[in-house]
């Protein structure tokens, strides 16, 4: 790679596409004010519109006067900042396949994501209200199933959607599900999907991510999409001569912000794997 090759919005365009493909955690986020961001410190003002009431209505009468419709504003901040910057070599270069400074790219995205994961999945289990968590210890396949349809009990209770509904697991209890019949994996057609994405099957009413990035690894995380919001941006990406070295260096820059706008979607457990 030179400097003359190097396009930015094409080495932008596919670590973004490495990035979509390695972050779980943003299938329990919707996105959608990722459009009116542009760079780190930039805020999103959302508002959410508050109950309509609803009466009975005579006929003949009059209705009853029009209510105001109450709004309640929430800031979206874009207060994440993650680099990266790295060099290639010119031996290494010559002597690896032409398609190294496209791996080394999707090596970056990956790191990107776990960080940014890690930062998701920690704002969403902050934020799960004290009645909506469940602590759990777990010793069977039957035990696991049950864990997970007390956190559906939960989003009934709280009005959650019933599609879209998702449980980002560790592996621990992925692999106690996978013990049990009531468990749906994905069919083998779709493999790559689940590694792309985390994705391992359904049960319970849920779609089942496996991850290893919710807090302390042994979290239970349920939520809906409408919960919570996400932006996030590749703003930067730069090619340079390394002053001193024959080598090239890139450098990139991702920014983004989350927010958790309805706790009461969420549901969580600390659980104890026996």
């Amino acid at each position: 790679m030179s400097i003359a090759t190097f396009i930015p919005t094409v080495w932008s365009a596919r670590l973004l596409a490495h990035l979509e493909n390695a972050l779980v955690a943003k299938n329990f986020f919707n996105s959608d004010y990722e459009g009116e961001i542009s760079d780190q410190g930039d805020t999103v003002r959302i508002n959410q519109i508050g109950n309509v009431s609803i009466f009975d209505y005579q006929r003949n009468q009059d209705m009853n006067p029009p209510e105001d419709l109450s709004t309640a504003a929430q800031d979206l901040v874009v207060d994440q900042g993650k680099a990266f910057n790295f060099q290639v070599d010119d031996v290494d270069r010559v002597q690896m396949r032409a398609d190294l400074m496209d791996g080394a790219m999707e090596r970056s995205a990956f790191a990107l994501a776990e960080v940014e994961d890690t930062f998701l999945f920690g704002l969403l289990a902050a934020a799960v209200p004290v009645s909506n968590r469940v602590a759990a210890t777990i010793t069977s396949a039957d035990e696991m199933y049950e864990l997970l349809v007390q956190l559906r009990t939960i989003m009934v209770k709280n009005n959650v959607p019933f599609a879209g509904r998702r449980v980002a697991a560790p592996p621990e209890a992925v692999a106690m599900l996978l013990k049990d019949d009531r468990f749906v994996a994905t069919g083998a057609g779709q493999a790559e999907t689940r590694l792309a994405s985390g994705l391992v099957g359904r049960a319970a009413g849920f779609e089942i991510y496996e991850v290893n990035t919710t807090p302390g690894g042994n979290t239970l995380l349920a939520g809906h999409q409408l919960a919570s919001t996400f932006a996030s941006q590749i703003v930067k990406t730069e090619a340079y001569r390394m002053e001193r070295r024959f080598a090239d260096g890139v450098k990139g820059l991702s920014v983004y912000g989350a927010k958790v706008l309805v706790p009461a979607a969420l549901a969580s457990s600390e659980v104890t794997f026996a």
